[in-house]
């Protein structure tokens, strides 16, 4: 399982490259390929990226219909849904990879910057989700340096709440790959195993 999450990986982040160049070659986009899917899925990995109108995982990593199961939230918060979410992931369909995708100039890490430590008056659930992140990494550049922290954070908070991924990674049936996406490049970076 681990080698085919590997593998996978490297698919991907070549279909990235095919972004990056202007030259995308998915050919899964048709309605054909939705009525093959009508009844199962089985994706070889789950992205949890951002809401952010910028950040679109297919297009990303070069992909099209039924071959990524992804979880979109503001910053990459993860209160229990989003856990539950990867869990069924994990625990429902077998998927061995999963990437986190933070990216530059996210809201949610610049609203955090402008309103901690303070409790905001606004997206309190969200707040909760990223704060974490100023107290176990201390010191922030700026705003997409707190992304990338916030990455690392989302990965120690799965493995630490969720036995069932946990479980998974222990028994090298789920890779996490921590990545972040430049804007201004349409790069993925993938980032060190700890920070």
């Amino acid at each position: 399982m681990f080698n085919k999450a590997k593998r996978e990986l490297d698919r991907l982040m070549m279909g990235n490259q095919n972004f990056v160049n202007g030259s995308p070659t998915a050919k899964n986009m048709s309605v054909e390929t939705l009525q093959k899917f009508a009844f199962h899925q089985a994706p070889d990995a789950m992205v949890l990226s951002c809401s952010d109108s910028r950040v679109v995982p297919e297009l990303i990593f070069d992909c099209g219909i039924g071959e990524l199961f992804v979880i979109r939230v503001g910053g990459i918060a993860a209160g229990p849904n989003i856990v539950e979410s990867i869990e069924y992931g994990v625990q429902k369909l077998k998927i061995p990879l999963l990437i986190l995708l933070g990216h530059d100039d996210c809201g949610v890490m610049q609203y955090a910057c402008n309103s901690y430590p303070n409790t905001p008056e606004h997206f309190n659930s969200i707040m909760s989700c990223v704060y974490p992140v100023f107290t176990e990494y201390g010191e922030i550049k700026d705003n997409n340096d707190f992304a990338k922290k916030h990455t690392y954070w989302v990965e120690k908070m799965l493995l630490d709440r969720s036995e069932i991924i946990k479980a998974a990674v222990e028994n090298k049936k789920l890779y996490i790959a921590k990545c972040h996406l430049d804007h201004s490049t349409g790069k993925v970076e993938l980032m060190p195993y700890n920070i």
